[in-house]
Formats: C-alpha cells, structure tokens, sequence
C-alpha cells in the first residue's frame, strides 16, 4: 500500500526522507510528498507521479531535523497533487500521513464540516488531521489526541502525524492490519516507517507496533501505549544486516512472511488500478488493449500452476461481469492443441514472473493467431509484458519463497478488477454495480488480515495432517480452484500427496480411497454451493473420512458436521475464495514446518520455470 517514513533527530531530515523514499518505491506509488518542521513553521512539498517531480519541488524547503514522507496509492479521490500526502489541519499546525482505508470518513467529514472545517483534498486521510486540531485545541498533547482520534476511526490504518505545538515529536499508531509500523533507533535519532527498507539503511535496531499501539516518537526513542492509553513496553529487536535475513524481518521463513503481506499486497494491487471515491478504475498500463476491449466476443486466460488456479477464477468473473464466453487452460497443452483464435479473441495470460516459458510459448501461438493480448504480472519490464498489447501488474512486491502466496491473491484481484473493466467497455455493469464491487474489495484485506491474525489456532490441525500420506481437497463453484490451489500448496512445500477435485466429481472415483486414514478439506463458505458441500462431507463421514472444512463464521451446523473447521470472515461471494485460501496456506506451511521440510526452497521445484 502506502509508503510511510518519519524522521527526528538531529540531520537535515530532507535527505533522510528522500532516500526513504526511494527505498519504498517498489511498493509502487501515484504521487509523493514530504513535510518539514523548522522553527516555527512547517514546509509542505507533494506532486502526482514519481520522486523526480517530488526532488524538482523541494529546493525551498528548509533543513529541519523532524519529518515525515509518504508515497500514495489513491483510494479516495484522483491521483493529483491536491490529493498527495502530507495532509494539514486547517490552521496548518498538524500534519498527517496515512496508510489504509477510513471506512467511516463519510459520517466523520461530514462532521467535521458541520463544525466549520473546510477540506482542501478528496481523501479520506484529511479528516484525521482535522481531528487532531480538535484534539490538540482541546489541549491535548500529540500523542493522547492521536490516541483519542484513533478510537473513532474504522477500518485498518497505519497513521503518523506531527505539530508545531510539539516540534521535536512524531506520533505513529497501527490500527488493524494496513501495513506495518516499525520504529528505529538510531544515536540521537529515531525513524518510523512503513517497510524494514526504509529504516535499516538509518539503524538495524528495531521494535514493530502491534494492532492498536500507538507510540509517542522523540530523538531519544518512544513511548508507547494502546489506544485506551495502557502502557505497552515494546520488545527490541536487532535485525541482522545480512540481505536474506533482513529481509525476512522477524519471521523464520518468505512463505510466512508472505503469507503476512497478502493484506497489504492486495490493497496495493486494488488501489493500483482503482479508487473508492469517486468509483473508478485506471489501468494505465493496457496500452492499445484498452481501445479494442468492446469488441472481444471471446476470452482465453492461459497460465501454470497457481496462476492457473488464479486463471480458473478469473474466467468465472469475466463470464459473470462482461457476460463474455471465457475459459481457462494449462498454458503447455494449450500451445499444443492449435487453438481456435482471431482478432476478436482476448488471450490473458497469468504469470507472476513473466518469464515462464509455457506462458510464453503460448502467447507466441496467440500472437501467430492475431489475438488480442492482455498480461497479467507481478515484476515490470518482464518478457510476457514486452508480449502483450496490454498488462495489468499486481502490486505484491518480490516474492521469495518458491510456493505462491500473496502473487496468488493479488492474481486474483486483478482479474477482478479487469473484469470489471471488460465489464464497463460492453456496458454491462453501472456506475453504482461498479461503486458496489470497489465497496466489497475495499473490506478484502481487513478479511485476510482477521484470518491471518488467528494462525495460532490452526496449528492443532496442522499437527494432525502432517502425519497423513494423502489429502483430498474439495470445493464446488468459485472454490474448485481454491481446492486445486490448497492441494498444490500442501504437496508444493510438505511433499504430502494431495489432490484438488471439484466436489461433484467425488463419487467418479475420489471417494473410492476415503478411509480413516484419508482426510479430506472441504471448502464450504456460505456461497460455494453450501447446500451440496453439506452432502459431500456426510458421505466422506459415512465411510470414516475425517474432514476439515473451511466455514463463513457463524455456520455452527456444519461446522458441527466436521472434525474440526475453520471460520473466515463473511465476504462478497465472489471474493470468498480469497478469505478460503487463506487458511489453507497457513495449514500447508505449518504443516510442512512440523515435517521438517525447507520450506522457502522445495526440493526439485524452482520460482521460474523457464524451461520445458
């Protein structure tokens, strides 16, 4: 999502912001800007697009020792200078910086305005500057009104603010799970930030904020306390200045720590290509694709492995948005097969890296055919984009360990979201049917984050299935291919044989092996055909079968069906298989961590497959 860094100490903090900055970029960003304390007074630079037109704007503002520095991804309101961060109160005393979504700012702006404040920016992220002018007017310090003003938000955010009334203080909060907030303590100095890349360069000593800490932040280091104002004593950490483990943080391996990002990577990813407020998409990297989009009559979705998985989803959306015929297939036996194509075909292909071989000997076949071609991808100038009329990237940043994880969802969101656009160049979805799907996206990563946050619970049955020799995974609708994904993941990283199948297809064959000694995972959220997942785990119980099922919240029956389930919070049903797959990462790592398995480098298996 955003880019965040804070600086007090005891050098010129423009510099020290700037390289921040640069160190964030790779989380991909519309506009930047930075702010300033000096003396008396405080100095705001912010522009639409890259650093460069933000380093052209910078030579009047002074060198003050406290700042802070913040790249955007529009949620509310346009890419513009006008909507770039920092954000000010209106007496200009308070500045902000914000990462997340406020999910209540329309009741709070309006509020606000009744009160007298005027707004200068479309975002959500000024109502919090305003706040805490109330706040602080009111005569609290900094720290407490930041404490109060958190109190009443909703939504996930990651939030730094300073003042003039307190020159020589930043405050920082984490609520929910919009990113993180690591704070480092430097000699005379302290940095706040977003991303361990932005403050190792600065110290490599470092503590992380929880969800609903916030920290009061001086030269001298901080204090921290919840936002009922309880004070919290943060353990720190010394992060190694090697690459890999730095860049694993304070987890033990790149799948757990990606698991952990897919929150963040999805809001990246959506905010890329979309706004809440006012409803619209962007995609900025479709090139000469965006014109010929209204006279596709057929679509093609090619990819391996996980991304075909994400494929199989995005068929399904492009059916039920643009009401386009669409399929998806294996990208190696399509290139074999000699496929039906024309110029009124879309072919999109699916490939985190860009680079896979499969991948790209089918879109040559494409090509050969006249197709028109969109790519989706997760790493800039790669080869598929080179390829492709068009690209749509997701945002999810590198990705290290060998088993998908966030690629995966962000895979899965953008095809949403493209779907939606194909949707909007055949008329078939309204301004308002598109306000409602951004709505329902816009609560994805606060949903992801809520499951990953209860990953203590799963370990019980991830004891359970690491002493099986086979899994059966089972889904109907929208959660066949999340099966087929959490059966790749387990045998991907445990070498436990597991296999995906569409529910209906169980009594062709699959149910044959049900036995005590055979469990099965059931995908059954509330809109994956519950009903008919219902009779699939009764018969599977009849013959011995233990299940494990993945349940809404709030489902007592059938979680009392089971042996054990697991809740994911209530989505939009077209989003449900992003909640499912979640816990079925996490199932398929921990149990590959208590077989002893290398985890981030499965053996025989490599990231890019880039030959045959």
């Amino acid at each position: 999502m955003c880019g965040i860094i804070g600086y007090v100490g005891n050098r010129p903090a423009v510099p020290i912001l700037l390289q921040a900055l640069r160190d964030l970029e790779y989380r991909g960003y519309d506009s930047a800007g930075i702010a300033v304390l000096d003396g008396d007074g405080v100095s705001i630079a912010k522009k639409q697009g890259k650093l460069v037109n933000l380093e052209s704007a910078l030579s009047n503002v002074p060198a003050g020792t406290v700042g802070i520095g913040h790249t955007r991804w529009a949620t509310h309101g346009r890419p513009s200078d006008e909507n770039a961060h920092p954000h000010a109160s209106c007496d200009g005393r308070t500045m902000v910086i914000h990462n997340g979504i406020v999910e209540n700012y329309a009741s709070l702006k309006e509020e606000l305005s009744a009160r007298g404040h005027a707004f200068r920016s479309e975002t959500d992220t000024e109502i919090l500057a305003h706040l805490l002018e109330e706040r602080i007017r009111e005569g609290a310090d900094l720290f407490r009104a930041l404490r109060e003003t958190a109190r009443r938000l909703e939504g996930s955010q990651a939030i730094v603010a300073m003042s003039l009334d307190e020159p020589d203080v930043l405050a920082a909060a984490r609520l929910g799970n919009a990113g993180g907030v690591v704070v480092g303590f430097g000699n005379g100095e302290t940095v706040v930030a977003s991303d361990l890349a932005a403050v190792l360069p600065i110290t490599q000593e470092v503590a992380f904020l929880a969800d609903g800490q916030v920290a009061r932040v001086t030269s001298g280091g901080i204090e921290v306390a919840t936002v009922d104002g309880d004070p919290v004593r943060l353990e720190r950490k010394r992060i190694p200045i090697d690459p890999v483990t730095a860049l694993k943080g304070q987890f033990p391996h790149f799948m757990l720590k990606e698991i952990h990002e897919q929150p963040e990577a999805l809001a990246d990813t959506i905010w890329s290509l979309a706004t809440l407020d006012p409803a619209a998409l962007y995609f900025d990297d479709l090139g000469s694709a965006a014109a010929r989009l209204a006279q596709v009559e057929r679509v093609v979705l090619i990819g391996m492995g996980t991304s075909l998985h994400a494929a199989m989803l995005g068929q399904r959306y492009i059916e039920a948005f643009a009401r386009v015929p669409a399929f998806a297939d294996n990208a190696s036996e399509f290139r074999y097969r000699d496929p039906v194509l024309d110029g009124r075909t879309l072919v999109i292909s699916v490939s985190q890296s860009g680079e896979t071989v499969d991948v790209l000997e089918a879109m040559a076949v494409a090509r050969a055919a006249g197709a028109l071609q969109i790519t989706v991808c997760n790493t800039e100038g790669a080869q598929t984009t080179r390829v492709a009329e068009g690209t749509v990237y997701t945002r999810a940043g590198l990705e290290r360990g060998v088993a998908s994880t966030k690629c995966f969802t962000a895979a899965v969101v953008a095809l949403y979201l493209l779907a939606l656009r194909l949707a909007m160049a055949k008329g078939r979805v309204t301004e308002a049917e598109l306000a409602g799907h951004l709505s329902d996206l816009a609560h994805l990563p606060g949903a992801v984050a809520t499951i990953i946050a209860r990953r203590d619970a799963l370990r019980g049955r991830a004891i359970q299935l690491a002493r099986a020799e086979h899994v059966l995974f089972l889904g109907r609708g929208l959660a066949y291919p999340v099966a087929m994904e959490g059966a790749l993941k387990l045998k991907e990283v445990s070498y436990i044989h597991a296999e995906g199948y569409a529910a209906g297809e169980m009594k062709h064959g699959p149910i044959a092996l049900i036995e005590p000694a055979f469990p099965t995972v059931a995908i059954a959220t509330q809109h994956a055909l519950r009903s008919k997942m219902v009779s699939n785990i009764e018969q599977i119980q009849a013959r011995g079968g233990p299940v494990t099922a993945i349940v809404t919240e709030g489902d007592d029956e059938l979680a009392a069906l089971c042996d054990a389930a697991i809740a994911v919070p209530p989505v939009s049903p077209w989003l449900e298989p992003v909640v499912a797959v979640i816990p079925l990462q996490l199932l398929a790592y921990d149990v590959a961590v208590h077989r002893g398995c290398d985890v981030d480098q499965p053996r025989n298996l490599a990231k890019t497959v880039t030959v045959e």
